[in-house]
């Protein structure tokens, strides 16, 4: 007897949570009625909602491709100034080891080169006002853009 009346619990339970489930979508599919009357298409505050949980992943997704082309971007710096440096410092000892007096416009082009390199760095600083110490080249670009997401 009282294995059927524990069918007959649980059977009963299994009805509440049917009409409970078909209660809450009869109130969903009102709601969403109610909005679509209410409110034009792009202030509904459901559709809204969605919209903003899409932007927040996006958001995230994007820091995330930022922080990997800033990274790039500083090997790629790095990289091109030490092969600039190292084929700058060959020519002069090329030239020197030939006799030939050195280049002027290589000269120039480094200076050029090291002058935007600096440029990058100070703007970097510039943007991270309250630094105590110096970053290091790897850190440079992180906080250029931590200073430019929370600025904006």
């Amino acid at each position: 007897m009282s294995h059927h009346h524990h069918h007959q619990a649980v059977d009963n339970l299994i009805n509440v949570f049917g009409r409970a489930s078909r209660d809450l979508n009869a109130v969903h599919f009102k709601l969403d009625k109610e909005f679509q009357q209410i409110y034009p298409e792009n202030a509904n505050p459901m559709k809204l909602i969605q919209r903003i949980k899409k932007l927040q992943e996006d958001v995230t997704v994007l820091k995330d491709q930022c922080l990997e082309l800033l990274s790039a971007k500083q090997d790629l710096i790095d990289k091109a100034q030490t092969t600039l440096v190292g084929n700058y410092n060959l020519i002069q000892k090329m030239n020197v080891s030939l006799g030939e007096p050195t280049n002027g416009d290589a000269d120039d082009a480094l200076a050029d080169f090291n002058q935007i390199i600096d440029e990058w760095t100070m703007q970097v600083r510039s943007r991270t006002v309250g630094e105590t110490e110096e970053p290091d080249k790897e850190d440079i670009n992180k906080l250029l853009f931590s200073a430019i997401v929370h600025n904006n």
